[in-house]
C-alpha cells in the first residue's frame, strides 16, 4: 500500500441541525402550563371530596396537550434530510423527496405527492404585510435617487427593508432543498413516526375524568 493509499481520507463536515421554532409559541405555552399548574396544584391541595381528583384528571389532560402544541412543534434541518417535530407526529424527509416547501396562510412541505405542515414555522400575516410595505418603501426611496424621507415609517423600512420571519424561514429550508437534494446521503423516502407517549397521556386523562363524572 503506498503512503498516499494508507492516509486517511477527509470527509464532509458534519454540521448540527439548524433549528427553527416560533418564539411566541415557546412563550405562550409556558405561560398557559404555569397558569394550569397553579390552578391545578391548588386544586389538588385545597379542593375537598372529588375536587382533587377531577384537578387531577384536568391535570393529564390539559398539560400533555399544551406541551404538544407550544413547546413540541420544531423543525430540524441539516445537509441530508428535513425533520418536522408536529404535536402528534414527527416526519423525516430525506432532502430528494422534497418536491416544495411553501408559505401561504400556514408553512408546509410537499414531499412525495403528500402535504404536511410546519407548525413550528406559523405565518403572521400581519408582520407579512407590513415586510412588504417596509420592502416597497426602500424600493421607493432608492428608485427616488437615494433621497431619505422625512417619513420615519420609510427610515424604518430603509434599516429593515426584510421578508417575515415565517417567509425568511421558508427561503432558507427551500434554498437547503435546492442545495443538498443531489446528495448522497440526501436520497430516500418519508418516515413518519407517530408520537403515542403523547397521544397516549390526554387520552388517560379524559378516561378518568369521565369515570370520575359518572360516579358522582
Amino acid at each position: 500500500m503506498s503512503p498516499e493509499q494508507s492516509k486517511p481520507q477527509p470527509t464532509a463536515p458534519v454540521y448540527a441541525d439548524r433549528v427553527f421554532r416560533s418564539l411566541g409559541g415557546l412563550a405562550g405555552g409556558v405561560l398557559l402550563l404555569a397558569l394550569a399548574l397553579w390552578l391545578g396544584i391548588d386544586a389538588l391541595v385545597s379542593g375537598a371530596g372529588q375536587t382533587p381528583w377531577l384537578a387531577l384528571a384536568g391535570l393529564v389532560t390539559v398539560v400533555p396537550l399544551v406541551s404538544a402544541f407550544t413547546l413540541r412543534p420544531a423543525v430540524f434541518a441539516n445537509d441530508d434530510r428535513l425533520r418536522v417535530r408536529n404535536p402528534f407526529r414527527t416526519i423525516t424527509l430525506p432532502w430528494s423527496c422534497v418536491e416544495d416547501i411553501r408559505a401561504s396562510y400556514s408553512s408546509e412541505v410537499f414531499a412525495d405527492g403528500a402535504k404536511y405542515q410546519l407548525w413550528a414555522v406559523p405565518v403572521s400575516l400581519r408582520r407579512r404585510k407590513r415586510a412588504n410595505m417596509q420592502q416597497l418603501r426602500a424600493a421607493s426611496a432608492q428608485s427616488a435617487g437615494g433621497r431619505r424621507s422625512r417619513n420615519p415609517f420609510a427610515q424604518d423600512a430603509d434599516r429593515n427593508p426584510g421578508p417575515a420571519p415565517s417567509d425568511q424561514t421558508v427561503s432558507d429550508l427551500r434554498e437547503l432543498a435546492e442545495r443538498c437534494s443531489g446528495r448522497p446521503t440526501a436520497q430516500g423516502s418519508p418516515e413518519i413516526r407517530w408520537a403515542y407517549e403523547v397521544i397516549a397521556t390526554p387520552v388517560v386523562g379524559v378516561v378518568l375524568f369521565a369515570v370520575l363524572l359518572a360516579v358522582r
